[in-house]
Parts: C-alpha cells; structure tokens; sequence
C-alpha cells in the first residue's frame, strides 16, 4: 500500500487494487479451465467466470455483501470459486457498516444450498456437512475477522479523535489561564494606577482653590482635574470589562515587597533564606509584581508540595535585568498526599512573567527538589499580546507535557470523545470474541444437526452385531437398523451395507454386512 501510495496518483490506487484483486481471484479459476482435457463449453465457461468475477470486484466496494453473493453463486458453477469466496467474505466484514445483512445473506445461503443439496440433488449427508463447513470456515470466518478489523479502525479513529478533543480541551485551558491572568493584572493596574490619578485629581483641586492663582492658571488647573477624573473613569469602565464576574481582587497588598513576603513564610514556620542585595528589593511596576508573585507561587508550592524542606529566594540584579530564583529541596518526610496538579499556577505564573517581559522556567532538580527561575527588565513597560511569539511558553505548563498541536477534524467535547472511545473499545471487543466464538459455535452446532442427520435410524449396537451369524436371512438378522450409511468414498462393495456404532461427530461406518440371495455372507468391523 505504501508503494502504491508513492507511485501511483490517488484517482489510479482504488482501480489499481481492484484489478489486482480480481487476478488474484480469478488465477485459480483459469488455471483448471486452461488445463486438459478441454470440455466443450469450456472456453464460454471460463469467460463467463471471469465476467462474474469483474462484475463481483466492481460491486464489492459499494455494495461488499452483493459481491460475496455473487462468487457463492459462481461456486455452484465451478468450484475453484470457493477459493474467492474468503476474500470477498473478509472484504464484506471489513467494508459493511452493519452486521444484520450479513447474517441474513449467510443464513439464506445456508437454507438455499440445504435444500438444494438434500431436498433437490439428493446428496448426501457427508457432503452436506462439508459443504456447510465451508461455509461456515471460508464464508463466516473470514466475515467476522474482516469486522473485527472494521472495529479496531474504528477504535484508532475513536482514540485520535480523543486525543484532539483532550488537547484542544487543555490548549482551551491554558489560554483561559492566561486570559484570565491577563484580566488579573489589568484589575491591579486598576487599583494602582487608579489610586495615582485620584491623587492627581485631589492634587488639582486643592491648586484650583489657591489664593494666589491667575485667573487663567485656575482654569487650566480646573481643566487638568475635569481631565483627570474623566480619564479615572474611562479606565475603571476598560479595566472593569477585563475583570472577571465575580472574581477575586487584587492579592498583592499595597506596597508589599519580596522582603515581607519571606518575612511572612517565616512567621508561618518555612525555612525560608533570601539573597537579595538591597538594591533588589524595590523593583519598578509590573516587573516588581512580576517578581512578587514568582516568589508568592514559588513559596507556595513549596509549603504545599515540599513541607518542611529549606527555601532559598535569591534576586540578582544586573545591567540588563533581574534574575528571581526560588529553589526548594526535598521534602524531608516527603510530600502531603494530595490531588495531582493541573499545572494552572505555573502557566498564570508565566503569563505574567512574559506580559512583565520576561522568560519563566521551572522544572525539578536532580536531588529530587524543585527550582522556579524568571528573567525580568528592569523596564516597568509591559509586553503585549503582540510578543507572544518572541516568548516561549514552556511545555511544562502544559498539563499532558507534549506540546503537541492540534491537527485535522472539528471540535468535540472530552465527555463526547471519551465516550466514543469507550463505545468503540466495546465493540473492539465484542467482534474479537464474536471471531473466536462465533466460529466453534456454529461449528458445534453444525457437528450436532449433521449427527443427528446422518445417526438417525443407521446404528448398529455392537451387541446386535455380535449376535449375526452368517447365513441368516436378512429379514431374521436382529437389531438390523432401517436405513443404512453412504458408503465410504471409494470403498463400496456391491451387496453390502454399511452401519455406524454412533461415533460423533462424523457417524462414520463401522459395521460392513455383506449379503449373497438375501442372507448375510460376512461380517467386518471398518478400521477407522
């Protein structure tokens, strides 16, 4: 298939394979007709056939069920059609959406060649059962591999589909993280910035109200503070329509720096040490944010996930920025037991680092702790949305760690995928059983209709058979059965009959009696 799919064109792979198909079922059809003896019909026969089987190929595709019915009726022809008749038995189970025709045509084809072998053609049981057999292991069999190979390309589909619905779920998560930091942050420039211009205003106001100044001062000033309360109220409406309904304030306290936020863990009674020269520790807008709260989730974590182990904050501060590290050790008795992660303080975490204009890494350390670094400017303006692609998001913020993009297909809820996997490993697993059981049962039921088919009425009790003495008029033999067994392929003698002893599942003949004028000439057990 992947050659194919190298060489040839996509309008030239389907007609390709269906003419490769049809030489493949056809070369044994054409090898007995091309061989001696020639028959008189033969060559019409041997065209006929290869018609029937073009005209089974072409329909096996859109109607697969037509196709298999098709090379069944051809066997009634020929017989070297049963050697197609388990390709286009798996191609019905692969192609069919549903398994109800097919139980249909199966179960008509069973009905029809037993009436025409047993009512109409007067075979014999033996052949019956062969011929059902085939059936049953060149027609059936085929069939329910053939569907459990349809379900477990449905259980691949269902498994992608899955994936994708769970990354686009987690992607989805992601973003709603980052917006909703993003909405955060705008809430405090709120606050802050809020805060400034009211005092600038206050400011105005009391100037407005001076003694000492000009008439036409008083009326800038006067403007200026008509300006600045107009501006304070243009942007509690912007940054009230990113702040989230009914969401959380702000956090950070006002003024608060990193200094008390270790002061606080201490108080709490974590192990804290801070390296940090004087000159870090007031840093300019939302790069100090930025640092408190790498520092504040850092602390946190570490309090949550690594109890009792040492905590080092270091803050390095140079021409071009500052570097904030936090790095916690081990837990000494290890970590709380509590619910697995979802990673949504980290991705927050680094939203507001990179909106700072920052990079965030964290990850664990090779002595089993954990260490959070952030690169900060020393710049206080902050990066929009415009640099997202200047700024890596690590993979680690993402809850399944692959970084994976989404690829083909339309959305679909987890809830709807996970359950179309489930359905589809059910099926899985239901057609996997289905071909290893279908197959013995029918079987077995098929040993015990065609025992009691062919032992009804031919056995003969060893007994009964003990009891013969050549010579005795066949009328007086005792225990005689009513009717006899078909001779054995090849082994018929004229005048005698042959009887079973009841062996299953076949009922061979076990008993040969042999009749001159009437009266039993001899006697044999048939080695089986």
């Amino acid at each position: 298939m992947r050659i194919l799919d190298r060489l040839l064109p996509g309008r030239w792979r389907r007609p390709l394979l269906d003419v490769l198909l049809w030489a493949v079922v056809a070369a044994p059809i054409a090898a007995a007709r091309l061989s001696p003896p020639y028959p008189r019909f033969d060559v019409a026969l041997l065209l006929g056939s290869l018609a029937l089987l073009a005209a089974a190929v072409a329909s096996a595709r859109r109607w697969p069920l037509v196709g298999l019915l098709l090379v069944v009726l051809g066997s009634l022809v020929d017989g070297n059609f049963v050697f197609a008749i388990p390709v286009f038995s798996y191609l019905s189970g692969r192609r069919s959406a549903g398994a109800a025709p097919a139980a249909v045509l199966f179960g008509v084809i069973a009905l029809g060649g037993t009436v025409l072998n047993l009512g109409l053609l007067g075979t014999g049981a033996a052949t019956w059962f062969l011929l059902a057999s085939v059936l049953l292991f060149a027609g059936v069999f085929p069939w329910l591999v053939g569907r459990y190979r349809r379900q477990q390309q449905a259980l691949a589909d269902a498994g992608r589909r899955h994936v994708e619905a769970l990354t686009r779920e987690r992607r989805g998560a992601a973003e709603r993280i980052r917006l909703r930091e993003r909405a955060r942050i705008a809430e405090e420039m709120h606050d802050s910035l809020g805060h400034d211009l009211s005092l600038i205003a206050v400011r105005a106001a009391a100037l407005e109200l001076a003694d000492d100044l000009a008439p036409e001062h008083r009326t800038a000033v006067g403007e200026l503070r008509a300006s600045v309360a107009a501006a304070t109220e243009r942007l509690h409406g912007i940054i009230g329509v990113l702040r989230e309904e009914g969401g959380p304030a702000g956090v950070r306290p006002v003024g608060e720096t990193v200094v008390d936020l270790v002061a606080g863990a201490r108080e709490a009674g974590m192990a804290v040490r801070l390296d940090a020269p004087p000159d870090t520790v007031e840093l300019p807008g939302m790069t100090g944010s930025a640092a408190h709260q790498v520092v504040r989730e850092a602390l946190t974590n570490a309090a949550r996930y690594a109890p009792g182990a040492p905590v080092t904050v270091t803050l390095a501060r140079d021409a071009d920025g500052v570097e904030v590290r936090v790095r916690n050790a081990s837990a000494p008795a290890g970590p709380l037991p509590r619910p697995a992660s979802s990673g949504s303080g980290l991705l927050a975490l680094a939203e507001r680092v990179r909106l700072a204009g920052g990079v965030l890494d964290a990850g664990p350390g090779s002595d089993g702790g954990f260490a959070v670094r952030a690169r900060l400017p020393l710049s206080a303006e902050a990066h929009s949305g415009a640099g997202w692609s200047a700024v890596p998001v690590p993979v680690w913020a993402v809850p399944d760690g692959t970084g994976a993009a989404l690829v083909g297909g339309g959305p679909e809820r987890p809830a709807d995928a996970e359950r179309r996997l489930r359905e589809a490993r059910r099926r899985a697993r239901r057609s996997l059983l289905t071909a290893l059981a279908a197959p013995a049962g029918f079987g077995l039921a098929l040993s015990l209709l065609y025992y009691s088919f062919a032992t009804a009425g031919t056995v003969l009790d060893e007994s009964a058979y003990d009891r013969m003495r050549p010579g005795t008029e066949r009328a007086d033999l005792p225990g005689l059965p009513r009717r006899q067994l078909t001779p054995p392929l090849g082994a018929s003698v004229p005048g005698c009959e042959y009887y079973t002893d009841g062996n299953f599942p076949l009922a061979e003949p076990t008993w040969r009696l042999c009749f001159t004028d009437g009266r039993l000439a001899s006697k044999e057990r048939i080695a089986s």
